[in-house]
């Protein structure tokens, strides 16, 4: 399918991070990217962060692409970790204090991390790890970053495997936001709440409680679902109600896993959703 193609199709890319977290594109840029990629609309998805999105919009909205508001961020229910995407958001200064006690917890667990690094004879250094960061929320993938810089790895999958995956010897377990708390704080400013990626955990009983705690929908489409998943959570988010969503996941990558637009996400979808998020609104949810 063509670039022109695709924007006839009205296909958007409902997930995807810049520099504002551990993306490698700067917020300013995206929207050309989703120009490319014959994206008729794109939301920035950054790690418990909306820092990039005024840039982003700005970029975007020059070209003729629609930048939606959201974030992704990382909660926990009684089973683990669970990440979910706040879609359409309106009121940004309800996120604020938020995040900033967030990044204050990722720059902590990430200089842990640089210490235990330390420990089993990495030479990381904090200033490194920083300077992969930039201005953005510091996450794992710029630890490992520096771990490849300094020889102690060969690329990010080994930095993972070997020091920084979870259960390794460096990883620093993060600080944990509730999942009621975190799509509460996504439905006061004024968005709508979909489980990002479940694939293979996406299942009714893992499912069931977090639409109990106000989830509005599930990523259909993602690069890490097989079809099997696609079938399956596409039949639950049918008996339940709930929004279909979409997207890369895209953090840079011109070619390979994780392509922006790749997807193929209709137009429609992201319509529901912001209709969702207008009815939260006006019912002052």
């Amino acid at each position: 399918m063509t670039t022109l193609d695709a924007r006839d199709a009205g296909f958007v890319d409902l997930h995807a991070h810049s520099t504002a977290s551990d993306g490698t594109c700067a917020p300013e840029a995206i929207g050309a990217i989703a120009l490319g990629a014959g994206l008729t609309a794109l939301a920035l998805t950054d790690h418990d962060t909306i820092d990039g999105i005024a840039a982003a919009r700005a970029g975007a909205e020059a070209l003729g692409v629609r930048l939606i508001a959201g974030t992704e961020l990382s909660l926990f229910d009684a089973i683990g970790e669970v990440h979910i995407l706040g879609l359409h958001l309106k009121d940004l200064a309800v996120l604020d204090a938020t995040f900033a006690s967030l990044r204050e917890g990722r720059t902590e667990r990430a200089q842990r991390m640089v210490e235990a690094l330390n420990r089993l004879g990495v030479a990381v250094t904090w200033e490194a790890v920083a300077a992969h960061a930039a201005r953005g929320a510091v996450g794992r993938p710029h630890v490992a970053r520096a771990v490849v810089d300094a020889g102690g790895a060969r690329d990010l999958r080994e930095a993972f495997d070997k020091y920084l995956g979870n259960g390794r010897p460096a990883c620093v377990e993060k600080r944990r936001l509730d999942v009621g708390e975190g799509i509460g704080l996504i439905h006061e400013a004024g968005g709508v709440a979909i489980w990002a990626h479940p694939a293979g955990d996406g299942r009714r009983e893992r499912l069931e409680p977090l639409i109990a705690a106000g989830l509005d929908g599930l990523e259909l489409k993602h690069p890490s679902h097989s079809k099997e998943d696609e079938l399956r959570l596409t039949a639950l988010a049918d008996h339940f109600g709930l929004l279909p969503s979409g997207g890369s996941d895209w953090h840079g990558a011109m070619q390979g896993y994780r392509v922006m637009g790749s997807m193929h996400v209709p137009l429609e979808w992201m319509e529901r959703q912001e209709q969702r998020a207008i009815a939260h609104r006006g019912a002052g949810r």
